[in-house]
């Protein structure tokens, strides 16, 4: 008999040893897989709609291998082996990861927005050292919010809103040294926002709806380019370290328990487009030095309505070149309309902005409506002068729809207040 040539063999073995390789690389690893189905066998299997990507879970194949397949149709992502994300869609899942062990130690993504998960946030997410990405908003989980997650140094974006969370925001979270975006809102957190000063690259906080208490922290980062916290119980002004705040775009603080004067310096902040700290208690605003032409400002829509601003119109408002909408109503503003604002309603061009809205309405604004006003006509702008104390404002005129004008009475008792 022949014998085949010894380097054919040779050959023959280091490519079926190459093969194997290779397919054992590409297979999920083991600790791996065990996680996966612990982790279907936490949600409960009636929440499983066919169709859903749990449902298509099938173990009998390597996960990792059967990625966009008929058996791992979603859900999961791998690199080399290792699942690098966990997605879910909302697809109504329910159940209890209080005791998942989230063995998952190269995950970098955990979403699972928009279903019923329910039950305490588990401490064992902190095992996700990799994690960069946690999504859990619009769930049913419950209870305060682990101080674990404050070692999860990795983590970019932190979503919990939409729970049932309550506690207060642990200091803990000052060890998420990359956090860029947090959101907290629509949960039941109370107790004095924390000190997050060492987060230097949060972009992005969202802490409205809930029930925190105390001042606005003046410690807050840097860089913030938005910070929502309406609806809390947040006392006092706002603290002047927001001059510092280059990045700052959007602040709003509406419906909370603010008082005092607005400051000065938030009407000309460098980079600040909207300002909204309406349903207050703010009695006073200071106006910014400026010149007779214009002021420089970013902001295109402010929104004080709805406090207890007293005083006259202020002029400046007419003077920002960018503004386009401004709320004041139901405050106790007098005096006349002044014709900066007349202006800025009748006229804007490219480098100066007209008013769009101007909302003016529940004050005690007197005299005569300004004539070049009475040609506006339906839809050219949105004004509203209604519920002050004009000598002439009839319902016919668009702007003076929807509240009467106040009382002579009511008026002149308002009248007799004044400093």
């Amino acid at each position: 008999m022949s014998q085949k040539p010894k380097h054919l063999s040779s050959l023959v073995i280091l490519y079926l040893l190459a093969t194997l390789l290779s397919s054992a690389e590409s297979k999920t690893y083991w600790s791996d897989v065990t996680a996966l189905k612990e982790l279907k066998n936490s949600v409960d299997a009636k929440s499983m709609r066919p169709g859903s990507c749990l449902s298509t879970w099938d173990f009998s194949v390597d996960p990792c291998d059967s990625v966009f397949s008929d058996t791992f149709t979603c859900g999961l992502r791998c690199v080399s082996g290792r699942v690098t994300e966990l997605s879910f869609d909302q697809a109504g899942y329910s159940g209890s990861l209080s005791s998942f062990s989230f063995n998952l130690p190269y995950l970098q993504t955990l979403d699972i927005t928009g279903n019923y998960f329910s039950g305490p946030i588990p401490d064992s997410l902190s095992n996700l050292t990799h994690l960069t990405r946690l999504a859990l908003s619009a769930n049913s989980f419950s209870g305060s919010i682990p101080d674990s997650l404050g070692s999860l140094s990795l983590l970019e974006e932190l979503l919990l809103d939409g729970n049932r969370l309550d506690g207060s925001v642990p200091v803990s979270f000052n060890g998420l040294s990359n956090l860029k975006r947090l959101e907290i809102q629509v949960n039941n957190i109370s107790g004095e926002f924390p000190n997050l000063s060492s987060l230097k690259n949060l972009y992005y906080l969202d802490a409205s709806d809930n029930r925190i208490s105390g001042r606005i922290p003046s410690s807050l980062p840097e860089s913030l380019v938005q910070i929502s916290m309406r609806n809390n119980l947040i006392h006092g002004t706002i603290p002047q370290s927001f001059k510092l705040f280059n990045s700052l775009q959007v602040i709003d603080l509406t419906h909370n328990k603010l008082s005092g004067s607005i400051p000065s310096f938030i009407f000309t902040h460098q980079s600040l487009q909207q300002l909204t700290l309406s349903f207050n208690g703010f009695t006073s605003l200071d106006s910014p030095y400026y010149s007779p032409l214009s002021l420089p400002s970013e902001l295109i829509s402010i929104d004080l309505s709805n406090n207890r601003i007293q005083g006259v119109l202020p002029l400046f408002f007419g003077l920002l070149p960018k503004l386009s909408a401004l709320s004041l109503e139901n405050n106790n503003f007098f005096g006349m309309i002044p014709t900066q604002y007349v202006w800025k309603i009748l006229s804007s061009g490219s480098d100066f902005a007209g008013f769009q809205r101007l909302l003016l309405g529940g004050n005690f604004l007197f005299g005569v409506v300004p004539g070049p006003l009475m040609a506006l006509k339906p839809g050219s702008t949105n004004l509203q002068l209604a519920g002050n104390c004009f000598s002439w404002c009839p319902a016919t005129l668009f702007f003076c729809q929807g509240q009467e004008q106040r009382s002579p009475t009511e008026c002149r008792k308002f009248s007799r207040l004044i400093p």
